[in-house]
């Protein structure tokens, strides 16, 4: 059975109007426990936000999307450590994988469906797994979130190894989906990372790396698509890009694996060439057809004077390091010595 409502983390702690049920927890009923989040507190003083005038509501949620970054800003440290252990694993072949339920975990979908054309990620290897499966990107799966089992099954179906690093991802910090996925990823030895929008929450505690980013409530009462889910993402948007910046996967602020598969990423492609290396269209091209389109084996062709066959040597000798390739590529044969002709008087 299916519902159409914003967030189906919403659902797994109740609604105002829906009888109160017993917590798995304790005798404390979901009611309660909902009280005592921030994300889901009221705001009398917008209680009249329904009469306001469409510019003075966009004032509203424009001013409460703008504390956003600073709340994100006050964890930077706590994120900064859990990407610094992510890489470590991924530098050993292990994946990054997002678990949860509703928005967050349609948001883990996202950020793991963007790597592939952004870095030259293998698909397998950065991973989102929303409760209830792919048909809970569109519609919200009843109970899904409310099962710790699911996700303990869906990262069984992915073989889940101690390189592996995987991601709980929830607003309340207390989804059992979510919080599931890091205790089951625990005892499989994989590193574990608990994002959440409370304070105190269970899914921290249960991850080795615990970021909360306390955002408040919101301008709706409990709506955590919205500063829950921009925090969310821009925290997602960290632990992605800058992991495979310390992978390899950019060169300065250029994403030299760019996956050139249509027409507006060949020319980016070729932009992205010209800005490394400053080289003529022309030399441009013949590096990339050296190196079957490859942007990073092509700059690496045009800087270090080499060929596509021993770009490609130094690349993989480098772990995909563009700058380590750069230093350990070979100098430059001297050229001829001048002749009598080219002597000077």
């Amino acid at each position: 059975m299916t519902h159409t409502s914003e967030s189906s983390e919403s659902s797994a702690l109740g609604t105002p109007d829906a009888p109160d049920a017993p917590d798995a927890s304790g005798p404390r009923t979901l009611r309660a426990e909902l009280e005592t989040l921030t994300t889901e507190a009221f705001r009398p003083e917008l209680a009249d936000v329904d009469r306001l005038p469409t510019l003075g509501i966009a004032r509203l949620m424009n001013g409460e999307d703008a504390t956003v970054a600073a709340a994100v800003a006050e964890r930077l440290p706590a994120i900064a450590a859990a990407i610094d252990a992510v890489a470590e694993r991924m530098a050993r072949g292990g994946r990054l994988i997002y678990a949860g339920a509703g928005t967050a975990g349609r948001l883990g979908v996202l950020d793991a469906s963007e790597c592939p054309p952004t870095f030259n990620t293998d698909p397998g290897q950065v991973v989102g797994l929303i409760a209830g499966g792919p048909g809970a990107l569109v519609t919200s799966v009843e109970g899904a979130e409310d099962s710790a089992e699911l996700a303990a099954a869906d990262l069984d179906a992915l073989a889940l190894t101690a390189d592996d690093t995987v991601v709980g991802v929830s607003a309340s910090g207390r989804t059992p989906y979510a919080v599931g996925a890091v205790t089951h990823a625990r005892t499989r030895g994989a590193l574990t990372v608990g994002l959440a929008c409370n304070a105190g929450s269970p899914l921290a505690a249960a991850a080795g790396h615990g970021i909360e980013v306390v955002v408040g409530p919101e301008l709706l009462t409990g709506s955590t698509r919205l500063k829950a889910g921009t925090a969310q993402k821009l925290v997602l948007n960290m632990i992605s890009t800058i992991t495979m910046i310390r992978l390899g996967k950019t060169y300065g602020n250029l994403m030299v694996d760019v996956r050139a598969s249509n027409e507006k990423l060949r020319a980016r492609s070729r932009r992205i060439v010209a800005l490394a290396t400053g080289a003529a269209d022309t030399d441009i091209e013949r590096a990339l057809a050296a190196t079957d389109g490859e942007v990073k084996n092509a700059i690496l062709v045009l800087l270090a004077d080499v060929d596509g066959p021993t770009a490609a040597r130094l690349l993989t000798g480098s772990h995909g390091h563009l700058r380590t390739a750069l230093a350990q590529a070979p100098e430059p044969a001297p050229g001829p010595a001048p002749g009598p002709q080219d002597a000077t008087s």
